[in-house]
């Protein structure tokens, strides 16, 4: 649906009938042979006007699965990019928090507003080590009335 620019006009298109998209969905499903419950989910969404939910039913999917294989999604926000070294360093003392038989799935990006620190979401469990938090923090404290 992303590639293809018709299809994802036809399903985006609020004037478009459920059953004329649940229809194309359908069609497309069988023709990329989709299993059967895949097909029948994305005409289902269709038909209730639920299409939109896609991408988080998606994302939602992709967690169980990578929970069932045995991967953790860590992703880990930084003020400037890390290099190599760095990126190791982190990998293995993020490991210390998962079981044996767990992998660690590390995304990375930049936000520059943190300042300086980072901020590292592992699993359900979530760090704010950055400087631009602590100068909220204190900046907080000095203007709280007394």
């Amino acid at each position: 649906m992303r590639s293809d620019p018709k299809m994802r006009d036809l399903l985006r298109d609020p004037t478009t009938k459920r059953n004329v998209k649940a229809a194309a969905l359908k069609d497309v499903a069988a023709k990329v042979k989709f299993n059967a419950a895949t097909g029948n989910l994305l005409t289902l969404l269709a038909e209730n006007g639920r299409l939109g939910r896609l991408d988080g039913i998606i994302n939602a999917f992709s967690l169980i699965m990578a929970a069932e294989r045995g991967e953790v999604v860590c992703e880990v926000k930084t003020a400037k990019p890390l290099d190599d070294g760095q990126r190791k360093q982190l990998e293995n003392a993020l490991k210390a928090f998962l079981k044996p038989n767990q992998t660690i799935q590390l995304t990375a990006q930049v936000d520059p507003a943190l300042i300086g620190g980072m901020v590292v979401s592992i699993g359900d469990k979530y760090v704010d080590m950055s400087v631009a938090s602590k100068i909220k923090k204190y900046t907080d404290i000095i203007t709280m009335p007394v």
